[in-house]
């Protein structure tokens, strides 16, 4: 975790002490940079060098691709995060992506400013930007603050199914891997991807049992629509997948966009083997996933859990329009407009030579 100020890294749960790096101290003595983004990208790449170094102690041989996670409405993440791409990209060969968090509009409108500079110069430095859009999460009426811990658990839901992809489980191991080069080259076209993620109970057999559920008769007064969703979990476990992956396409995106205009996708079903349909199941829900993007690449797989939840994330990679992203750059033209104009009338109350300056 970098950051300029020091309440800030003290406040983390779950970052050790040791991997809490701060910078600009000499700059802004440990107190942050505000809003500036512009300051923030000058600390970072004056302590870059500091920064790669620690990278380095860590150690990168192990690793897949680098995922820079920053808020890009403040002055320190969406500052420094596209010097930060630059540099990692420049030294390293793995992929360099990162997972920039939109302001919502009424957290101000420098807010929006900042996000839509960094990340036009963002989607420029890394290889793939995945968004995360506050607006789009945060209930009506909501304050960012009251909202701040369930948005941070609707990420990394999503994402923390989507990074441990691959990896070895006690489950087993999925019939159609999804591992790391899978998603690097879902994401290999650059530009911003969203991501969408739904999630469905599982009824063990024995529950259905105890409910008076079993063997295709109706006991223990169930009503008849539970009874047909029981009916289809247990037994048409690729129509539950495929309801899912459409569930996680068409519901409430990491980004709202256009999901038609993506070029590639991913389709990660994670859940109790003896739940999913795997092989069918994928296949048809890639299938459908195709049949709605603009291009043809769509990659998927199933990745084995011990939990008692199926879940479904969808990766969709390269979006070509996004309404969200349009008008936050307008904001941030109608702000730089108002900026200049601010400034001409400060300066015209200064016009004339009446006062000799104080400083040639």
């Amino acid at each position: 975790m970098v950051n300029t100020a020091r309440t800030d890294l003290m406040g983390l749960d779950n970052i050790e002490l040791k991997d809490r790096i701060l910078i600009g101290q000499t700059v802004v003595k440990g107190h942050g940079v505000g809003t500036d983004n512009v300051t923030g990208a000058k600390i970072t790449a004056d302590e870059i060098d500091s920064i790669i170094n620690i990278i380095d102690n860590r150690g990168t041989h192990d690793i897949d691709a680098f995922v820079i996670c920053a808020g890009l409405g403040g002055g320190t993440g969406s500052g420094g995060s596209p010097v930060l791409a630059r540099h990692l990209k420049r030294i390293y060969r793995e992929p360099v992506y990162a997972l920039g968090i939109l302001p919502a509009p009424e957290e101000g409108r420098l807010y929006s400013y900042n996000a839509a500079r960094s990340l036009s110069t963002l989607v420029n430095e890394a290889d793939n930007t995945f968004i995360f859009d506050n607006s789009a999460w945060k209930n009506e009426g909501e304050s960012v603050r009251g909202a701040y811990q369930r948005l941070n658990d609707e990420i990394v839901r999503r994402f923390g199914v989507l990074f441990r992809a691959g990896e070895v489980s006690k489950a087993g191991i999925g019939e159609m891997v999804v591992d790391s080069s899978e998603i690097i080259n879902t994401l290999r076209g650059g530009g911003m991807s969203s991501v969408g993620y739904a999630i469905s109970e599982t009824v063990s057999k024995s529950t259905r049992q105890k409910q008076g559920f079993g063997g295709g008769f109706l006991r223990g007064g169930l009503k008849k629509r539970e009874v047909a969703e029981e009916v289809l979990t247990g037994e048409d476990k690729s129509a539950k997948i495929i309801g899912l992956v459409r569930r996680a396409m068409l519901g409430r995106l990491t980004m709202p966009c256009d999901y038609t205009t993506a070029e590639r996708a991913l389709v990660l079903v994670a859940g109790p083997p003896g739940e999913m349909d795997r092989k069918g199941g994928v296949e048809k829900s890639k299938s459908w996933v195709e049949e709605n993007i603009a291009g043809v690449e769509v990659r998927g797989g199933d990745y084995p859990t011990e939990s008692s939840k199926v879940a479904a994330v969808v990766v969709l990679a390269t979006i070509g329009d996004a309404p969200r992203i349009r008008e936050l750059m307008e904001i941030a033209k109608e702000t730089k407009e108002d900026v200049v104009k601010s400034k001409e009338r400060r300066s015209s109350m200064f016009d004339g030579d009446e006062i000799d300056p104080l400083f040639e």
